[in-house]
């Protein structure tokens, strides 16, 4: 039996802990896809939101960032009463205003992954810090080092953990 880390204890966790976190992601609608939901976990388990994960897919347009930066108040309206997702109207407005600022990142630096893996290196601080200054919402140091961690900006698996080793071997 692999030895993992001790947080994926069920099903679904055991599967995202296996074959996504900490893995590095470049790809920008993936690393936006994982902004959003950090930032929907904010006060809830992650268990919570990886249940619901394909329903934000759904209601979000695949992540797709160019789609959620127009959304208004009908699409707003639509999202708090989708039973799939969380129904926070902070959270939902953060994740329009994060496409946007997502959107203008991808102007000034020519990718999202280009900006964030820039700034990888400096810590979940610094990291909040610049993304709050371009206006990201739901981006403070917790959050964003819990996404540092997903998309394998640090590579927090247990030293025991299978997981550990192999992403260690491929960096």
């Amino acid at each position: 039996m692999k030895r993992r880390c001790a947080w994926a204890r069920n099903p679904l966790a055991i599967a995202y802990h296996d074959k996504e976190w900490g893995v590095p992601v470049r790809n920008d609608r993936k690393l936006f896809e994982f902004l959003i939901l950090e930032g929907a976990q904010a006060g809830l388990s992650w268990d919570t939101i990886l249940a619901k994960r394909a329903n934000y897919r759904r209601a979000f347009h695949g992540f797709n960032a160019a789609r959620i930066s127009l959304y208004n108040a009908k699409d707003r309206k639509r999202l708090l009463a989708d039973s799939g997702i969380v129904r926070n109207r902070a959270k939902i407005d953060a994740a329009i205003t994060n496409a946007r600022c997502f959107l203008a990142v991808k102007k000034e630096c020519g990718s999202f992954s280009k900006y964030v893996w820039e700034l990888a290196g400096r810590g979940a601080d610094e990291f909040s810090k610049d993304l709050k200054r371009r206006g990201f919402k739901f981006v403070g140091p917790t959050i964003m080092y819990a996404f540092m961690q997903a998309v394998g900006m640090v590579n927090d698996h247990e030293r025991g953990c299978f997981r550990r080793r192999e992403i260690d071997a491929k960096n």
